[in-house]
């Protein structure tokens, strides 16, 4: 186990959890290089349309924010986690543009139309293979109490476990007052079960793996740098394990 985990997780718990180590060691095997540097320094796709932001970053892995869900402040949370991470990127520009906590409601042609264009931009943006999908959500209205709300395709329920238990340490770590820790849910889910609305009326997405997280509003506005500090921490920590490989 590389050391520079053991003091992170002994300061946020004062002692190892019964069963954290296989799973931390999983996370973290090659960590080391997916820190982001001037070898994956992130730059603009050509050719993309204006109503989109597409970044290329780690080849295989792409952050998104799908149309007619997000709002601004969800996409300014999109683009911080791909900043900090070197992840791809693909958001709505006109995003910028709407009022927090505004949607887009697009029906019938266009919004088939809209999602075709954010799976072909997702496919630009991983240079091949999309091992990994991570959409970001806000709770909007439906959130009663706040918590940070992760649901996963392609992932057992120990696995589950495992990102659940990073990222309360990775949280406890870095979170200090007056900012609040907000309750962490990560939860498997079949593809059939599958919230990702990227798949929505134009198929299913051809991701290996998924994992969207909901991201309070408290989070994405008064404490966002800090979350985005958490939540990129935890991507960049268990990449290796996240993005599957091909078989």
């Amino acid at each position: 186990m590389p050391r520079r985990i053991v003091p992170r997780t002994r300061a946020a718990t004062g002692r190892v959890l019964p069963g954290l180590a296989f799973g931390l060691v999983v996370f973290v095997q090659g960590c080391t290089g997916l820190i982001p540097g001037k070898q994956s320094a992130t730059a603009a796709a050509p050719g993309g349309d204006g109503a989109f932001q597409v970044t290329k970053g780690r080849p295989g892995v792409v952050i998104g924010a799908p149309p007619g869900v997000s709002d601004a402040d969800t996409d300014r949370v999109a683009r911080e986690l791909a900043s900090l991470t070197g992840f791809g990127l693909v958001v709505g520009r006109s995003s910028a543009s709407r009022p927090p906590g505004a949607q887009i409601e697009a029906t019938g042609e266009d919004a088939h139309s809209a999602y075709h264009a954010y799976r072909r931009h997702l496919a630009d943006a991983a240079q091949g293979p999309l091992r990994l999908y991570v959409e970001v959500h806000g709770d909007g209205p439906r959130e009663t109490v706040p918590r940070l709300q992760m649901t996963t395709v392609g992932f057992s329920a120990d696995d589950a476990w495992r990102l659940k238990t990073l990222l309360e340490l990775i949280r406890d770590s870095r979170v200090k007052n007056p900012v609040p820790r907000f309750d962490v849910s990560v939860e498997p889910s079949s593809v059939s079960q599958a919230t990702v609305s990227a798949a929505g009326s134009a198929g299913a997405l051809a991701a290996l793996r998924t994992l969207r997280i909901d991201v309070p509003r408290a989070a994405r506005t008064t404490y966002r740098d800090a979350y985005a500090s958490v939540l990129a921490a935890f991507l960049t920590e268990s990449a290796t394990f996240l993005a599957a490989r091909e078989r």
